[in-house]
């Protein structure tokens, strides 16, 4: 399943970027980040956790996706099944007028990393209902990274939390449709 997509390259005349900066604070600084080219899809379960914690539940909205990507789940067919609802839409973090999802702040996401999109928490690893793909994701800047180090290693991330959290999406999604009992796509279509 493709998360996010890649955004380019570095805008030119861009400041030099800050040793200390975090990579998303260096990639805002730099570039169009993923909070304003993804469309972040968000589960049952997200929605609940965001709601409980903003105190908000205006932040999401059901919307087809614009880019194709987000439809080319041929390896994906549980993703397919049980997110997108008739009519092909699925549930998205809404936008602001700058482009950017609800929450991003000025050092990144401003929610906690427990309460995040599972989407967002999961990133920069793409992924299927099998597990994690090995190869990661395309959309970080990695010309922006500090010399001698990895993009897991700037986004102070190791590979066992994306694991761990990447069976919860595909429970949470199977809320999207409680009429398939036996949680497979193939058993309702």
């Amino acid at each position: 399943m493709t998360t996010f997509i890649a955004r380019g390259s570095v805008r030119k005349g861009s400041p030099p970027p800050q040793e200390d900066e975090f990579l998303c604070v260096r990639c805002a600084r730099h570039m169009e980040t993923c909070c304003k080219t993804s469309e972040v899809y968000i589960t049952p379960g997200d929605l609940e956790r965001i709601s409980r914690h903003s105190g908000d539940k205006d932040f999401h909205e059901f919307k087809a996706p614009t880019d194709p990507v987000y439809l080319d789940k041929g390896d994906d067919p549980a993703w397919l099944h049980f997110v997108f609802r008739d009519g092909g839409t699925r549930r998205v973090l809404k936008r602001r007028k700058d482009g950017a999802c609800t929450f991003p702040g000025a050092a990144g996401c401003d929610l906690p990393l427990d309460i995040r999109p599972l989407i967002c928490r999961i990133y920069p690893f793409d992924f299927n209902e099998e597990g994690l793909y090995e190869e990661l994701a395309r959309g970080c800047p990695t010309e922006l990274l500090r010399e001698g180090r990895g993009l897991l290693e700037e986004l102070n991330m190791d590979i066992d939390s994306p694991r761990l959290w990447h069976k919860q999406p595909y429970e949470e999604i199977r809320l999207e449709r409680p009429e398939c009992v036996s949680g497979t796509p193939d058993s309702h279509s």
